[in-house]
Parts: structure tokens; C-alpha cells; sequence
């Protein structure tokens, strides 16, 4: 199976891209850019997805958002906050030291990094929900456990876990905490060790571990 055969490929897109090109003749700055929104797609087959992590939109600054969820340019400095706390959990969790904002070589070992949101207004966190974006993440979600087996389900904050009904819970693994933005990453996301979790399901599942650094 390919991602373009999902439903949404076949006229959700539409609107969609319809609402974008509105917003962009008016003059707004939408993030990611144009060509990269659907990368997380590009990047990953959907017979080779291990891992899915689940936010919930891109980074509204500018120069932060690449189409990877919670992934930055490699050459981005300072990292965003979201993503320095990641990284704290990730030390925390397996040692593992990281600085590298891109996570391109997550996505090539197998991990759909996708938000429940595609697009998002510059500055305006959550400004892009009810697009219809929502449409495209729950059928990759219910498609991926429906059709898949053994796939690690990392669901951080309330958006990424009104998915959960989605999975099926018997052939899958699911992990869920708050979000690790700086406002809800004490109320649950550190000490939640995902990393670690993943990896040993994937390893009980024989299936290779991700090498998060």
C-alpha cells in the first residue's frame, strides 16, 4: 500500500489546499513551507513505518517548521522548547545526548513523525484545527493499525490521544503522555521514558531498534 491511496488523497486534499491557497493570496505566512508539508510522507513508506510520533501542530516560528513533526533544520539555534525537552527526556531516559534538531535519520529507521495538524498560521499555535487536516491524520492512524502489525504508538498531549480509539490496542503498543512543550512537559512527559519503551517493544516484537542519536 502507498499513502496516496488513502481516502483523503482522493478529494480531502482539496480542501485543504483550497483553504491554503486562500490564506496565502491574502498575504499569510504558512509553516511548513508549501513544498515541504507532506515530507513525513516523502521521507517514510507506509510498509516501513516501526514508529509513529503523534503532536499535535508545526512550529509556528518562523524558520522551525520542516514537515517532520517536532524536527528543525539542523542549523537551527536556539532549539525550540519542545523539542530542548525531547531531547532532556531522551538523556533521561537512555543517555543517549542529542543536539541535532533534524531527526531525518529517525524518519529513515522507520519513524512517522506527523502532527494531527499539517500547517499552521505563523505566530498562531493551533490556528490550522478544523482545516480538515484532522480527516488525513486519523486515517493514516486507523489505517496503519489496521493493516499493520507490531507499530510502536507514541501519542503526546490530548489531540495526538483522541486517536487512541483508533488503534487497535491487541496488535499494537501505545505509549501516551502530556506534550513536552514547556507549558504541559512537567505534568507527565518527563519521566514517561518513550524512548526506552519503544525499543523494547521492538525488540520483543524482533523487529530492529531505533537508534535515537
Amino acid at each position: 500500500m502507498n499513502w496516496t491511496d488513502l481516502q483523503f488523497f482522493k478529494g480531502g486534499d482539496k480542501i485543504v489546499a483550497d483553504k491554503l491557497a486562500a490564506a496565502i493570496n491574502d498575504g499569510v505566512s504558512i509553516f511548513p513551507p508549501i513544498h515541504q508539508i507532506m515530507r513525513a510522507f516523502d521521507t517514510l513508506p507506509f510498509d516501513k513505518v516501526k514508529v509513529v510520533i503523534l503532536g499535535q501542530d508545526p512550529y509556528p516560528t518562523k524558520g522551525h517548521a520542516n514537515g517532520l513533526a517536532f524536527a528543525v533544520s539542523a542549523c537551527v539555534e536556539p532549539l525550540p522548547k519542545s523539542l530542548k525537552n525531547i531531547f532532556n527526556e531522551l538523556e533521561s531516559d537512555t543517555g543517549v545526548k542529542r543536539s541535532c534538531g533534524s531527526l531525518r535519520d529517525w524518519a529513515e529507521q522507520g519513524v512517522l513523525l506527523l502532527n494531527n495538524t499539517l500547517t499552521v498560521e505563523e505566530g498562531k499555535a493551533g490556528s490550522h484545527q478544523g482545516w480538515g487536516w484532522e480527516a488525513l491524520t486519523e486515517e493514516v492512524v486507523k489505517t496503519l493499525s489496521d493493516k499493520r502489525e507490531n507499530i510502536v504508538f507514541i501519542l503526546w498531549g490530548k489531540k495526538a490521544q483522541e486517536k487512541i480509539p483508533l488503534i487497535d490496542a491487541s496488535k499494537h503498543c501505545i505509549i501516551k503522555s502530556s506534550h513536552p512543550s514547556p507549558l504541559s512537559a512537567y505534568r507527565g512527559f518527563f519521566g514517561s521514558k518513550p524512548f526506552s519503551q519503544t525499543n523494547a517493544y521492538l525488540k520483543s516484537t524482533d523487529q530492529e531498534e531505533i537508534k535515537w542519536k
